[in-house]
Formats: structure tokens, sequence, C-alpha cells
């Protein structure tokens, strides 16, 4: 507990009915998403657990900021966050990231009243997959490093890489109009889109490439305003990822824990030796430091405060490191099985390295967190 500069007592635990809807969420993924079912995804041509999303959409997941005016639960910020660190504590093999982080937020934070009217309800449901299409180079996205055009109504241009292309309906989509970079959202069901599925190091995730030929498709937000609208996306979308990344830091620190207490070498457990122990420390304030600066971007993400740049960068940081951290470790200590095909701790280490990549590289954010902070 602590105290604001009125003296007023400030929280930053999650209430008791948060807390409750994260266990239900916990106990619902126990039961119907083991690390057997991202195996699975991972080994067949499947690019998402349809029976898990479908889940999801009927536990309210999907929606949970979406306003009940839209087919919503019309939760939170704070609420989806939690559920974020589950489905990322599960490794769940579905289009969270992509449809609820990103497309989702996108319309809510632009689409005017009738697009809400028309795009949020599909997308609470689960009937609609969203993604975001913005990428179309390495480095950072920026209006000269957009191709892409918007013009008449219709979009043309290539965009890769797009996460969960093949199972995406509709994308949000950056692109150049004569006014400067807008965002315009598009369905991807028309047969001028052309999908090209892609390798990606994680294949319980899906990505591609996406080509655009005059598609049909309507701006959200101003004219011009692009840059500006992916900047807050980007941030929001930075908050939640970093907790499911720290759901699936924890979850391979759980793990290795587990199995360094019950390996014995030398007629003891491995745990017991020291240097060990040393390197288990090291991940447990690599964890203990990411969870703080979630907590904290989760916080300025809920109350919309001017600090959510400096917070969403930071959490994206440490979140991070801390995932990159716990996977490599967890290879390592698990000694010469850590590296078969049969333990999970491949399948970790894979999900760290696609969250590790999907909003932007590390380097990138430690650029834009210097940024905000020089701004502030």
């Amino acid at each position: 507990m602590l105290r604001s500069d009125l003296g007023e007592p400030m929280n930053f635990d999650f209430s008791e009915d948060q807390k409750l809807l994260q266990k239900t969420a916990r106990d619902f993924l126990e039961s119907n998403a083991p690390l057997a079912l991202c195996r699975s995804v991972l080994e067949s041509n499947e690019t998402y657990s349809s029976s898990l999303w479908k889940g999801a959409a009927e536990m309210g997941w999907l929606g949970a900021v979406v306003p009940e005016e839209y087919g919503g639960a019309g939760f939170g910020h704070l609420e989806l966050s939690l559920l974020a660190y589950e489905v990322g504590r599960a490794l769940a093999p579905i289009p969270m990231s992509s449809s609820v982080y990103l497309a989702t937020e996108a319309i809510l934070l632009a689409g005017d009243a009738s697009q809400r009217e028309r795009l949020l309800p599909p997308l609470a449901d689960g009937s609609t997959i969203g993604t975001y299409a913005v990428a179309e180079r390495r480095g950072p996205v920026t209006p000269g490093a957009i191709e892409t055009r918007f013009e008449n109504g219709r979009v043309s241009g290539a965009k890769v890489p797009v996460a969960d292309a093949q199972a995406a309906q509709l994308a949000v989509i950056a692109a150049n109009e004569a006014q400067g970079l807008s965002l315009v959202v598009a369905h991807l069901d028309h047969p001028s889109v052309t999908r090209i599925s892609l390798p990606c190091i994680d294949g319980s995730r899906d990505q591609g490439r996406i080509e655009f030929s005059g598609t049909p498709a309507e701006r959200i937000g101003a004219p011009g305003a692009g840059a500006e609208l992916l900047a807050q996306i980007q941030h929001r979308a930075a908050v939640l990822v970093a907790f499911e990344q720290l759901g699936g830091a924890e979850r391979a620190f759980e793990l290795t824990r587990e199995f360094c207490m019950q390996r014995y070498a030398f007629g003891r457990p491995i745990a017991s030796f020291q240097a060990l122990k040393h390197r288990m420390a090291d991940m447990y304030c690599a964890l203990e430091l990411a969870r703080s600066n979630a907590y904290y971007g989760a916080w300025a993400l809920h109350h919309d405060a001017p600090e959510l740049a400096e917070a969403a960068c930071v959490a994206r940081i440490s979140a991070t490191e801390a995932m990159h951290l716990a996977t490599t470790e967890m290879i390592q200590l698990y000694g010469g099985v850590g590296y078969t095909w049969e333990y999970d701790c491949h399948l970790f280490y894979r999900r760290s390295q696609w969250l590790g990549l999907l909003l932007g590289s590390l380097p990138q954010w430690r650029e834009r967190l210097v940024q905000a902070l020089e701004a502030s």
C-alpha cells in the first residue's frame, strides 16, 4: 500500500473480483489448454486451436474491454491484463494478441460509432479474428517505410510479417494517402487479397505475408493521424503483451525449479548446488522486476495516465528480458534433455522469441523509452 502526494492510499494490487476472474481463467486453461495442446498445434498444419478460441469467446475474454452495447463483457484493461497473463502462462495457441490486444484496441481507439457497432461485436464473440498489418520491412514503422497506399476507398500494397495472417478475417492496416499515414480496415476474404504463409520460430503461432490489390477498405481515425494512432495502439498492446510474457516466464521458472528439485546428481538435488541457486535467483529477480513494471503499466493503461508511454516501454523491455532469461535458462538447467523435442523447454523458448518481436525488437523499444523520457 502506497500513498499519493495528496495522502490518499494507492493500492497497486488487483481486487478480489479481479483475482477471482484470474483464477477462473487459470482453471479453464488448465483443463482445456495443457502444454500438449500447444505442441499439437505446433506439430500440425493448424494455425491456432479453434476449440480453445471458441471457449475463450464463450468465457467473454475476447470482448473483455469491449463495452456491453457492442457485445462485449465491459470489463477493463486491468481484467484483460490478468487474462493475458494466464494465456501466456498456458502458452495458449490462440490469436489473442493480434485480435484482442491490437485489432480490437485499434477500433476502440480510432473507430467512429458506426464502425464500432459493425466491427466490434464479431470480434468480441470470436466469429471474426482480427490482425494488425503494419510492417513492410525491417526496422521501425515510420511513414517513410510504408509503401502501401489508400486511395478512393481501396488499399494496395504488401505487409510482412503479419501475425495470424492465415487465421484472420479482418486487418487493421497502416497506409499512406494524400494527407499522410492513416489506418484503414479491410476484410481479408476479398478476392483481391493474397495470403502467403511464412515459416515462424513458434509453429503454434501463425505469420505470413498479405498482399492487397485494390482491396475495399475504410479509414478509422482522422486522415493522416496514423502515426499518432499507431503509437497509442502499440503502447496499449505492449502492456498486455508484457503480461503474456510475464505469465510464460513465470511458468518456465516454476517448471525449471521443480525439475532442479527432483533431479539428483552426486547424491543430492541439483537445486542444492550454489551455482544453480545463483542462476535461479537471477531469474526470480528478473521476474519480480518485470511484474512490478507490468503492474505499473496496467495502472497507467487503466487510467489512461500521461506516463503511459514510459510505463509501456518499461513493461515491454523488462518482460521481454525476463522471458528470454527464463526460457534460455530453462533449456540449460534441464541439461541434455532440455534440447530435445520431447521436453517442453523449446515451446517456451519459441513463444519467447515470437512475443519478443511481435511489436518490434528490444532495441527499438529501448529507443522509444529514451524518446518518451526526453519528451516528458
